[in-house]
């Protein structure tokens, strides 16, 4: 392995020399070695040229052709086979036709002149200069990736190129990834200030990366009683657990803000038709099941189309075979879901709920069965088994902000939890309907005193409460599995959240959503045992009712003083 001192040396040469003019005096090199440090210099100056020339190399398609007169030409074949298997050539340096001293073009068969070759000791220096290739691609997402992964194995003979790049690299994200790459090599420099200097620079920019190593080198320093390194190396495992800590605790927040969302996006249907109407409506859960379906039909709408069989009826739904479908779907499903919820709750008042107002346990009951036959019709459609619904693009991935990922699913649901707070605020206060609404709700024997056509009332209400749980649904189409039973599994803590903020305010859903999810987060990630988390999340659920059984805040009406 040629030294650092010798690829420096080489370093001006390389300078001088264009990709083939270095590969071409390697070629021709008297020694092993001159050929070693010659391509060694290439990762000066990584290029995918450099690769193509060397895998050519390697392949055999280099000759040395000797004019009879000591002088060697590495060439490269052209042209068509003539009848005695001979080919026009270039000349390697410059790509030029190789010609004879009267202008003829020297033609050469490849069988009789010999190819350049190379020996192991070449081969690993035409590896590294491959892998350094990629440090230098336009493609930031390879880049990156590639100079993460020049730090592993601490080679040192990778830092002139790496410090090279470092001079003349303008993203921000190269930059700090080249700083740690170096930082982490340079841990293993044979010069003690270099080894010192890389703990401060870990240190500054917080590397997870190097925190093993750290410790590593740590251990050594404390093994040496080498107090410097001692300090310098303490120093930089102190930065870089203080920076865990900092992730964990902004991720737990991120994560508990938007487990509250989703139970927010959930909940906030139910806090209309139990909170606002008083029914208890069992089948709530089902409804978020039919926005999820919905979201599922229109996926396969904008692909191939869907075939079912309803109750034994084979049918089939065409498709639009949209090119950008997977991506926009979900946008038209978001309404579709909406409606259709809607359109299925205004069916379920005018058939059973519109009987039991005033009945708690007659509405328990009743809801009860219909979630049942509900999921039963869903099945008869759907089939048992789950159902596959793909995210968008803009869903999928991560957003990283000092080494704390935020997905996009997760922020979306924040923001689309924010939204639906938004529009159901507006409806309830600034709406004619949310003017009957709320009057309904106060008393509904004075409304319809006045005019009020409570029953219409009724249904618009009950479907917009169910219009919200479809919606819910669509959105956790994009998080979990879909299928005829899914609703079941947030129904439990859908009643919980309402009850928690106060049956009937939108204001105490919200607080309560968001403090079940920080709690529950912050629980799991403390503790380090979900399931512990959740119970002591429900045991302190209890304890609070037990203090304020009507919730954070108690809704007051005349019709209840």
């Amino acid at each position: 392995m040629i030294g650092l001192v010798g690829l420096s040396a080489g370093f001006a040469q390389a300078q001088e020399k264009s990709v083939k003019e270095t590969i071409a005096a390697a070629t021709v090199a008297t020694t092993s070695d001159e050929q070693r440090e010659l391509v060694l210099t290439l990762k000066l100056k990584p290029t995918p040229e450099a690769v193509t020339w060397l895998e050519k190399w390697k392949a055999g398609e280099i000759f040395l052709h000797d004019d009879g007169n000591g002088v060697i030409t590495p060439v490269t074949l052209t042209g068509a086979e003539g009848q005695d298997g001979s080919f026009a050539t270039l000349k390697l340096i410059d790509g030029t036709p190789y010609l004879a001293a009267d202008g003829k073009p020297i033609v050469i068969n490849p069988k009789e002149v010999e190819a350049a070759e190379t020996d192991s000791g070449l081969r690993r220096a035409m590896k590294e200069v491959s892998d350094l290739v990629a440090l230098a691609d336009p493609d930031l997402a390879k880049r990156l990736r590639a100079i993460k992964d020049s730090a592993i194995g601490q080679k040192l003979e990778k830092l002139p190129a790496l410090q090279q790049l470092r001079a003349t690299e303008k993203d921000p994200d190269a930059i700090h990834a080249l700083d740690e790459s170096i930082a982490i090599i340079q841990l293993r420099s044979t010069v003690p200030a270099e080894r010192i200097a890389a703990c401060k620079k870990i240190a500054e920019i917080h590397s997870l990366t190097a925190y093993d190593t750290v410790k590593t080198i740590l251990a050594e320093a404390e093994k040496a009683q080498d107090k410097p390194m001692i300090a310098a190396a303490g120093e930089a495992l102190r930065s870089i657990e203080g920076h865990i800590s900092r992730i964990n605790a902004v991720g737990t927040a991120f994560r508990g803000l938007s487990l509250g969302s989703v139970l927010l996006v959930v909940a906030i249907g139910l806090a209309i038709t139990f909170g606002l109407m008083g029914v208890i409506n069992m089948a709530h859960g089902e409804f978020i099941a039919v926005g999820a379906y919905t979201t599922y039909v229109i996926q396969n709408f904008f692909a191939d189309g869907l075939k079912l069989s309803p109750f034994g009826v084979s049918m089939s739904i065409p498709g639009l075979h949209l090119a950008g479908g997977a991506n926009t779907y979900f946008v038209f499903a978001l309404p579709a879901s909406f409606l259709i919820a809607a359109l299925v709750g205004i069916a379920l008042e005018r058939s059973v709920i519109q009987f039991l107002y005033k009945r708690p346990l007659e509405s328990l009951l009743a809801t009860w069965g219909v979630s049942l036959v509900m999921q039963q019709v869903l099945k008869f459609i759907f089939g048992s088994n789950n159902v596959q619904v793909s995210s968008p693009a803009w869903l999928s991935g991560s957003w990283t902000v000092n080494d704390v990922l935020f997905g996009w699913n997760r922020v979306f649901v924040i923001g689309f939890a924010v939204l639906i707070i938004v529009i159901t605020w507006l409806v309830l206060n600034k709406t004619s309907l949310g003017l009957l609404i709320r009057a309904v709700m106060q008393n509904r024997n004075m409304a319809a005193c006045m005019g009020v056509r409570t029953e219409r009332v009724n249904t618009m209400t009950f479907a917009f409460g169910c219009g919200l749980a479809g919606l819910a649904g669509a959105f956790l189409s994009q998080m979990a599995n879909v299928g005829p039973s899914m609703g079941q599994l947030y129904i439990v803590d859908s009643f919980m959240t309402v009850v928690v903020g106060g049956v009937g305010n939108i204001l105490g859903t919200v607080i309560s959503a968001l403090g079940i999810g920080m709690s529950d987060q912050t629980f799991q990630q403390y503790l380090g045992n979900p399931v512990l988390g959740k119970i002591l999340v429900l045991g302190a659920i209890i304890l609070f009712l037990q203090w304020r059984p009507a919730g954070l805040f108690v809704t007051r009406s005349r019709s209840l003083d």
